[in-house]
Protein backbone atom coordinates (compact mmCIF):
# COMPACT_ATOMS: atom_id res chain seq x y z
CA UNK A 1 0.00 0.00 0.00
CA UNK A 2 2.62 2.33 0.88
CA UNK A 3 4.20 1.84 -2.78
CA UNK A 4 0.89 3.03 -4.21
CA UNK A 5 0.72 6.06 -1.69
CA UNK A 6 4.01 7.18 -3.08
CA UNK A 7 3.95 6.64 -6.74
CA UNK A 8 0.61 8.60 -6.19
CA UNK A 9 1.61 11.84 -4.29
CA UNK A 10 4.94 11.46 -6.50
CA UNK A 11 2.77 12.17 -9.81
CA UNK A 12 1.32 15.05 -7.89
CA UNK A 13 4.64 16.50 -7.08
CA UNK A 14 5.15 16.10 -11.04
CA UNK A 15 1.82 18.07 -11.99
CA UNK A 16 3.24 20.76 -9.36
CA UNK A 17 6.39 21.00 -10.65
CA UNK A 18 5.29 21.40 -14.13
CA UNK A 19 3.26 24.84 -12.87
CA UNK A 20 7.40 26.14 -12.84
CA UNK A 21 7.61 25.10 -16.54
CA UNK A 22 7.55 28.69 -17.85
CA UNK A 23 9.24 30.71 -15.51
CA UNK A 24 11.75 28.43 -13.15
CA UNK A 25 15.07 28.82 -15.80
CA UNK A 26 17.90 27.91 -15.16
CA UNK A 27 16.32 26.55 -12.43
CA UNK A 28 14.54 23.20 -12.32
CA UNK A 29 11.22 22.54 -12.36
CA UNK A 30 10.22 20.94 -8.68
CA UNK A 31 7.11 20.23 -7.08
CA UNK A 32 7.33 18.90 -3.58
CA UNK A 33 3.69 17.51 -1.34
CA UNK A 34 3.85 16.84 2.94
CA UNK A 35 2.11 14.47 3.65
CA UNK A 36 1.03 12.80 7.43
CA UNK A 37 -1.24 10.09 8.23
CA UNK A 38 -2.42 9.21 3.91
CA UNK A 39 -3.17 12.81 3.96
CA UNK A 40 -1.84 15.97 2.24
CA UNK A 41 -0.65 18.54 4.61
CA UNK A 42 1.27 21.12 2.42
CA UNK A 43 1.98 21.66 -1.35
CA UNK A 44 4.81 23.81 -3.60
CA UNK A 45 6.37 24.31 -5.92
CA UNK A 46 9.32 26.08 -7.44
CA UNK A 47 8.14 29.49 -9.32
CA UNK A 48 11.77 31.38 -10.54
CA UNK A 49 15.04 31.80 -9.93
CA UNK A 50 15.90 33.16 -6.81
CA UNK A 51 12.41 33.12 -4.65
CA UNK A 52 11.38 29.94 -2.48
CA UNK A 53 12.07 26.15 -3.17
CA UNK A 54 9.45 23.68 -3.59
CA UNK A 55 10.39 21.66 -0.41
CA UNK A 56 9.93 25.32 1.41
CA UNK A 57 6.63 26.28 -0.31
CA UNK A 58 5.22 22.28 0.79
CA UNK A 59 6.69 22.66 4.72
CA UNK A 60 5.17 26.47 5.46
CA UNK A 61 1.43 25.31 3.94
CA UNK A 62 2.14 22.34 6.27
CA UNK A 63 3.39 24.06 9.30
CA UNK A 64 3.34 22.03 12.50
CA UNK A 65 1.36 18.79 10.74
CA UNK A 66 4.91 18.55 8.56
CA UNK A 67 6.28 17.31 11.92
CA UNK A 68 6.61 13.38 11.67
CA UNK A 69 5.43 13.47 8.40
CA UNK A 70 6.70 12.32 4.85
CA UNK A 71 8.24 14.37 2.16
CA UNK A 72 7.02 13.61 -1.42
CA UNK A 73 9.79 15.75 -3.97
CA UNK A 74 10.76 15.84 -7.59
CA UNK A 75 14.26 16.36 -6.98
CA UNK A 76 16.78 15.92 -4.63
CA UNK A 77 16.54 18.80 -1.98
CA UNK A 78 20.02 21.04 -1.76
CA UNK A 79 22.06 21.03 0.75
CA UNK A 80 23.93 24.28 0.19
CA UNK A 81 23.05 27.75 0.27
CA UNK A 82 22.77 29.67 -2.53
CA UNK A 83 19.97 32.47 -3.48
CA UNK A 84 18.23 30.91 -1.13
CA UNK A 85 18.86 28.74 2.10
CA UNK A 86 19.73 24.95 1.82
CA UNK A 87 16.22 22.85 1.86
CA UNK A 88 18.15 19.85 3.82
CA UNK A 89 18.38 21.96 7.07
CA UNK A 90 14.70 23.45 6.40
CA UNK A 91 13.50 19.59 6.07
CA UNK A 92 15.59 18.52 9.50
CA UNK A 93 14.32 21.57 10.89
CA UNK A 94 10.49 21.40 10.27
CA UNK A 95 10.34 18.04 11.82
CA UNK A 96 9.69 15.67 8.53
CA UNK A 97 10.87 11.91 9.21
CA UNK A 98 11.12 10.68 6.10
CA UNK A 99 11.78 12.22 2.45
CA UNK A 100 10.61 10.35 -0.84
CA UNK A 101 12.62 11.45 -3.62
CA UNK A 102 12.20 10.94 -7.43
CA UNK A 103 16.20 11.14 -8.40
CA UNK A 104 19.18 12.98 -7.60
CA UNK A 105 20.42 16.00 -8.66
CA UNK A 106 22.87 16.12 -11.72
CA UNK A 107 24.31 19.55 -10.24
CA UNK A 108 27.45 19.12 -8.75
CA UNK A 109 26.64 21.46 -6.17
CA UNK A 110 23.85 19.47 -4.79
CA UNK A 111 24.59 15.62 -6.27
CA UNK A 112 23.95 13.54 -3.22
CA UNK A 113 24.93 16.00 -0.54
CA UNK A 114 21.14 16.74 0.46
CA UNK A 115 20.54 13.12 0.90
CA UNK A 116 24.01 12.94 2.62
CA UNK A 117 22.66 16.04 4.97
CA UNK A 118 19.41 13.91 5.42
CA UNK A 119 20.68 10.62 6.86
CA UNK A 120 22.70 12.10 8.73
CA UNK A 121 20.07 14.17 10.44
CA UNK A 122 18.67 10.58 11.15
CA UNK A 123 15.68 10.86 8.43
CA UNK A 124 14.70 7.96 6.23
CA UNK A 125 15.13 8.94 2.38
CA UNK A 126 14.27 6.90 -0.36
CA UNK A 127 14.86 7.43 -3.48
CA UNK A 128 13.93 5.96 -7.39
CA UNK A 129 10.08 6.83 -7.42
CA UNK A 130 9.12 7.54 -10.92
CA UNK A 131 12.36 8.77 -11.52
CA UNK A 132 12.67 8.51 -15.47
CA UNK A 133 9.35 10.95 -15.39
CA UNK A 134 11.21 13.56 -13.31
CA UNK A 135 14.23 13.28 -16.02
CA UNK A 136 12.00 13.91 -18.62
CA UNK A 137 10.47 16.41 -17.31
CA UNK A 138 14.11 17.79 -16.69
CA UNK A 139 15.85 17.42 -19.81
CA UNK A 140 16.75 21.10 -20.29
CA UNK A 141 18.16 21.54 -16.90
CA UNK A 142 20.27 18.41 -16.53
CA UNK A 143 21.88 18.45 -20.00
CA UNK A 144 22.98 22.40 -19.06
CA UNK A 145 24.54 21.76 -16.02
CA UNK A 146 26.18 18.56 -17.03
CA UNK A 147 27.45 19.54 -20.26
CA UNK A 148 27.42 23.79 -19.44
CA UNK A 149 25.26 24.32 -22.58
CA UNK A 150 21.72 24.62 -23.52
CA UNK A 151 19.65 21.94 -24.66
CA UNK A 152 18.92 22.12 -28.44
CA UNK A 153 15.30 21.50 -29.75
CA UNK A 154 15.79 21.46 -33.47
CA UNK A 155 11.61 22.28 -34.59
CA UNK A 156 10.47 21.48 -37.96
CA UNK A 157 7.49 21.71 -39.89
CA UNK A 158 7.45 19.73 -43.06
CA UNK A 159 4.99 17.57 -45.63
CA UNK A 160 4.87 14.41 -45.58
CA UNK A 161 7.49 14.16 -48.17
CA UNK A 162 9.90 15.80 -46.26
CA UNK A 163 9.75 19.61 -47.60
CA UNK A 164 10.54 22.77 -45.09
CA UNK A 165 9.94 25.40 -48.13
CA UNK A 166 8.70 25.08 -51.90
CA UNK A 167 11.05 25.71 -54.58
CA UNK A 168 10.72 29.59 -53.64
CA UNK A 169 11.65 29.45 -50.24
CA UNK A 170 8.05 30.17 -48.83
CA UNK A 171 6.40 27.92 -45.51
CA UNK A 172 3.91 29.91 -44.56
CA UNK A 173 1.86 28.23 -43.72
CA UNK A 174 2.72 24.39 -44.37
CA UNK A 175 1.08 23.13 -40.91
CA UNK A 176 -1.95 24.50 -39.13
CA UNK A 177 -3.13 26.59 -36.74
CA UNK A 178 -2.48 23.72 -33.65
CA UNK A 179 0.60 22.99 -34.62
CA UNK A 180 1.66 26.73 -34.79
CA UNK A 181 0.61 27.12 -31.26
CA UNK A 182 2.48 24.38 -29.94
CA UNK A 183 5.76 26.20 -31.54
CA UNK A 184 4.69 29.07 -29.67
CA UNK A 185 4.45 27.67 -26.65
CA UNK A 186 7.83 26.29 -26.92
CA UNK A 187 8.84 29.65 -27.17
CA UNK A 188 7.69 30.49 -24.24
CA UNK A 189 9.49 27.47 -22.62
CA UNK A 190 13.15 28.00 -24.45
CA UNK A 191 15.15 30.72 -23.17
CA UNK A 192 16.64 31.56 -27.04
CA UNK A 193 15.39 30.83 -30.24
CA UNK A 194 17.89 30.71 -33.63
CA UNK A 195 17.08 30.97 -37.09
CA UNK A 196 19.52 30.97 -40.38
CA UNK A 197 20.28 34.60 -41.54
CA UNK A 198 18.41 32.97 -45.20
CA UNK A 199 14.89 31.97 -43.39
CA UNK A 200 14.92 35.29 -41.58
CA UNK A 201 14.89 36.91 -44.84
CA UNK A 202 12.34 34.56 -46.50
CA UNK A 203 9.96 34.22 -44.03
CA UNK A 204 10.10 37.82 -42.01
CA UNK A 205 9.51 35.96 -38.73
CA UNK A 206 9.85 37.94 -35.51
CA UNK A 207 10.14 35.54 -33.22
CA UNK A 208 8.94 36.87 -30.44
CA UNK A 209 7.03 34.92 -27.80
CA UNK A 210 3.18 35.84 -27.98
CA UNK A 211 1.25 33.84 -25.37
CA UNK A 212 2.07 35.69 -22.68
CA UNK A 213 2.79 32.87 -20.34
CA UNK A 214 6.71 33.79 -18.99
CA UNK A 215 6.95 36.50 -17.89
CA UNK A 216 10.08 35.66 -15.45
CA UNK A 217 13.07 35.40 -18.12
CA UNK A 218 13.95 37.24 -20.95
CA UNK A 219 13.88 35.67 -24.34
CA UNK A 220 17.38 35.58 -26.51
CA UNK A 221 16.59 35.52 -30.78
CA UNK A 222 19.88 34.94 -32.64
CA UNK A 223 20.11 34.70 -36.23
CA UNK A 224 23.07 33.27 -37.69
CA UNK A 225 24.81 34.52 -40.62
CA UNK A 226 28.46 33.38 -40.79
CA UNK A 227 29.30 35.62 -43.46
CA UNK A 228 27.45 38.28 -42.43
CA UNK A 229 25.30 39.27 -45.52
CA UNK A 230 21.97 39.65 -43.21
CA UNK A 231 19.77 42.51 -44.42
CA UNK A 232 19.61 45.70 -42.37
CA UNK A 233 16.25 45.66 -43.01
CA UNK A 234 14.61 42.55 -41.76
CA UNK A 235 11.58 43.05 -39.70
CA UNK A 236 12.97 40.97 -36.73
CA UNK A 237 15.24 43.60 -36.16
CA UNK A 238 12.56 46.14 -34.82
CA UNK A 239 11.04 43.81 -33.25
CA UNK A 240 12.12 44.91 -29.39
CA UNK A 241 15.47 44.45 -28.12
CA UNK A 242 17.06 40.88 -27.30
CA UNK A 243 18.24 40.00 -30.69
CA UNK A 244 21.73 38.91 -31.63
CA UNK A 245 23.33 38.08 -35.26
CA UNK A 246 26.33 35.53 -34.65
CA UNK A 247 28.73 35.82 -37.04
CA UNK A 248 32.31 34.37 -38.31
CA UNK A 249 33.30 37.28 -40.15
CA UNK A 250 35.80 39.92 -39.26
CA UNK A 251 34.46 42.78 -41.39
CA UNK A 252 31.28 44.63 -41.19
CA UNK A 253 32.36 47.41 -38.85
CA UNK A 254 29.93 49.94 -40.27
CA UNK A 255 26.92 47.23 -40.46
CA UNK A 256 27.14 46.40 -37.22
CA UNK A 257 27.59 50.05 -35.56
CA UNK A 258 23.75 50.63 -37.85
CA UNK A 259 22.59 47.48 -36.22
CA UNK A 260 23.62 48.51 -32.78
CA UNK A 261 21.86 51.77 -33.10
CA UNK A 262 19.09 49.43 -33.15
CA UNK A 263 19.29 47.43 -30.10
CA UNK A 264 21.10 44.43 -32.36
CA UNK A 265 23.46 42.76 -30.39
CA UNK A 266 26.56 41.23 -33.15
CA UNK A 267 28.43 38.56 -31.82
CA UNK A 268 31.73 37.09 -33.25
CA UNK A 269 32.94 33.48 -32.82
CA UNK A 270 35.54 31.58 -34.21
CA UNK A 271 35.21 29.83 -37.36
CA UNK A 272 35.06 26.20 -37.99
CA UNK A 273 35.14 25.37 -41.58
CA UNK A 274 34.64 28.83 -42.57
CA UNK A 275 31.11 28.44 -40.31
CA UNK A 276 30.54 29.88 -37.06
CA UNK A 277 31.99 27.60 -34.53
CA UNK A 278 28.99 26.40 -32.70
CA UNK A 279 30.46 25.09 -29.78
CA UNK A 280 32.03 28.11 -29.07
CA UNK A 281 28.58 29.69 -29.69
CA UNK A 282 26.97 27.14 -27.13
CA UNK A 283 29.55 27.69 -24.64
CA UNK A 284 28.32 30.98 -24.52
CA UNK A 285 25.21 30.70 -24.30
CA UNK A 286 25.44 28.11 -21.41
CA UNK A 287 27.91 30.40 -19.59
CA UNK A 288 25.29 32.90 -19.69
CA UNK A 289 22.65 30.57 -18.27
CA UNK A 290 20.54 30.10 -21.27
CA UNK A 291 19.31 26.28 -20.37
CA UNK A 292 17.09 25.60 -23.85
CA UNK A 293 17.66 26.30 -27.40
CA UNK A 294 15.36 26.54 -30.25
CA UNK A 295 16.76 26.13 -33.63
CA UNK A 296 14.10 26.87 -36.04
CA UNK A 297 15.74 26.30 -39.76
CA UNK A 298 16.48 26.38 -42.39
CA UNK A 299 18.12 23.39 -43.95
CA UNK A 300 21.79 24.85 -43.79
CA UNK A 301 21.50 25.54 -40.24
CA UNK A 302 19.84 22.67 -39.48
CA UNK A 303 22.43 20.68 -41.04
CA UNK A 304 25.19 22.61 -39.13
CA UNK A 305 24.09 21.76 -36.09
CA UNK A 306 23.35 17.90 -36.86
CA UNK A 307 26.90 17.57 -38.34
CA UNK A 308 28.44 19.41 -34.67
CA UNK A 309 25.83 16.83 -32.94
CA UNK A 310 24.47 19.53 -31.48
CA UNK A 311 20.68 18.39 -31.79
CA UNK A 312 19.36 16.97 -28.56
CA UNK A 313 15.49 16.40 -29.62
CA UNK A 314 14.16 16.36 -33.02
CA UNK A 315 10.37 18.10 -33.03
CA UNK A 316 9.18 17.42 -36.60
CA UNK A 317 5.66 18.41 -37.62
CA UNK A 318 4.15 16.66 -40.44
CA UNK A 319 1.40 17.94 -42.61
CA UNK A 320 -0.37 16.19 -44.80
CA UNK A 321 0.81 17.95 -47.42
CA UNK A 322 3.03 16.68 -50.69
CA UNK A 323 5.82 19.62 -52.78
CA UNK A 324 8.45 17.18 -54.03
CA UNK A 325 11.02 18.52 -57.21
CA UNK A 326 12.92 21.55 -56.04
CA UNK A 327 11.46 22.12 -52.59
CA UNK A 328 13.69 22.19 -49.85
CA UNK A 329 14.47 19.41 -47.56
CA UNK A 330 15.11 19.14 -43.95
CA UNK A 331 18.86 18.71 -43.91
CA UNK A 332 20.76 20.69 -46.40
CA UNK A 333 24.07 18.75 -48.04
CA UNK A 334 24.81 15.64 -49.77
CA UNK A 335 23.81 13.45 -46.35
CA UNK A 336 25.21 9.89 -45.28
CA UNK A 337 25.03 6.47 -46.85
CA UNK A 338 22.47 4.47 -45.16
CA UNK A 339 24.24 2.32 -43.30
CA UNK A 340 25.38 5.27 -41.47
CA UNK A 341 21.99 6.79 -41.01
CA UNK A 342 21.66 8.44 -37.33
CA UNK A 343 19.23 6.31 -35.29
CA UNK A 344 16.82 8.69 -32.87
CA UNK A 345 15.26 6.83 -29.92
CA UNK A 346 12.14 7.29 -27.59
CA UNK A 347 10.46 8.38 -30.50
CA UNK A 348 6.51 9.58 -29.97
CA UNK A 349 4.08 10.15 -31.80
CA UNK A 350 1.23 13.17 -31.13
CA UNK A 351 -1.75 13.95 -33.41
CA UNK A 352 -1.89 18.23 -33.25
CA UNK A 353 -4.97 19.30 -35.17
CA UNK A 354 -4.52 17.86 -38.60
CA UNK A 355 -0.83 17.43 -38.17
CA UNK A 356 1.41 14.92 -36.82
CA UNK A 357 3.99 15.93 -33.86
CA UNK A 358 7.19 12.95 -34.60
CA UNK A 359 9.53 13.88 -32.08
CA UNK A 360 12.81 12.13 -30.73
CA UNK A 361 15.87 12.47 -28.81
CA UNK A 362 19.41 11.73 -30.41
CA UNK A 363 20.62 9.82 -27.27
Amino acid sequence: MSGDLDESMMRRALELAERGRYSSSPNPMVGAVVVRRGRVAGEGFHRRAGERHAEIAALARAGNAARGATLYVTLEPCAHTGRTGPCAAAIQAAGIARVVAARRDPNPLVSGRGFRALRAAGIDVETGTLAAASAAQNERFDLWVKERRPFVLAKVAATLDGRIADARGKSRWISGAAARRRSLAWREEFDAILVGARTAAFDGSLLTRRLGWNRATPQRRIVLDGDFRVRESLPLFGAGGGVEVWTASTGGAAKERRLAARGVRVVRFPAAGGRVDLRAALARLGAESVTGLIVEGGAGTLAAFHEADLIDRWAVIVAPKLLGGDAFPILAGAGLPLERARRLRGLAAEPLGGDLLLSARTR
